[in-house]
């Protein structure tokens, strides 16, 4: 386990799975993010309903995910290939994590919106805003702590997804666990590799709880 080639490996698979892990949780959140704005203005109790439109992106988001990630993964191996030119490492996972990730997060946007108070829209409102103006100077600066609660939730879900797409030859730790401690037998090396994923899902977790923390007006 401590011999030197191992030791690089490893360095390069943390590196791996920090690279797939940030990169595909901005992604997802620059798609989703607006998605989940747009299930909450276009909602029945929304500041802009659309029926037809909640109902279509609904519809689109549950069935994404409700399909197991590795069978999407698996199965949008196609695209992967259009948009990164390859369907094995980390540059190749970021697309699948991506496309995994997006409806989860436009379903964290939302559920952090809805928890503005509704006494707060109507005064916006009121004082003739616009609905622009509402998302971006009323729901999402009230809904912030709520939203960095999400992102710390969010990124280690896909720093989950990550492990798990190490089956597929996605690359990062959770290929050196698959490789060197399931298939070769190595337990050592699949145990050092679930403390390293453990520390990294909790230094993501808290460094999220604490900036939610200094960010809620509420405290």
């Amino acid at each position: 386990m401590f011999k030197e080639g191992m030791l690089a490996l490893v360095g390069q698979g943390f590196v791996e799975t920090l690279y797939m892990t940030i990169v595909s949780t901005a992604f997802a959140y620059i798609i989703g993010l607006p998605l989940g704005l747009l299930l909450v203005v276009t909602d029945k109790d929304g500041i802009k309903p659309h029926p037809w439109l909640n109902a279509i992106l609904g519809t689109v988001i549950n069935i994404v995910r409700s399909v197991p990630f590795l069978i999407l993964f698996v199965t949008i191996m196609p695209f992967t290939k259009l948009v990164a030119g390859t369907t094995i490492g980390a540059k190749a996972a970021i697309v699948g994590l991506l496309v995994a990730a997006a409806p989860f997060v436009a379903r964290m946007v939302e559920s952090s919106l809805k928890e503005v108070e509704k006494g707060v829209i109507e005064a916006a409102q009121s004082m003739g805003a616009s609905p622009f103006q509402i998302m971006t100077r009323v729901l999402l600066p009230e809904a912030k702590p709520s939203l960095l609660v999400g992102s710390a939730i969010s990124i280690t879900t896909i720093l989950g997804y990550s492990a798990m797409a190490g089956f597929v030859g996605a690359g990062g730790l959770g290929a050196i666990a698959t490789n060197y401690g399931y298939y070769r037998g190595q337990s050592d090396v699949m145990y050092v590799m679930v403390i390293l994923m453990v520390i990294i899902v909790q230094v993501f977790q808290e460094l999220g709880m604490r900036i939610s923390k200094k960010t809620d007006r509420r405290l």
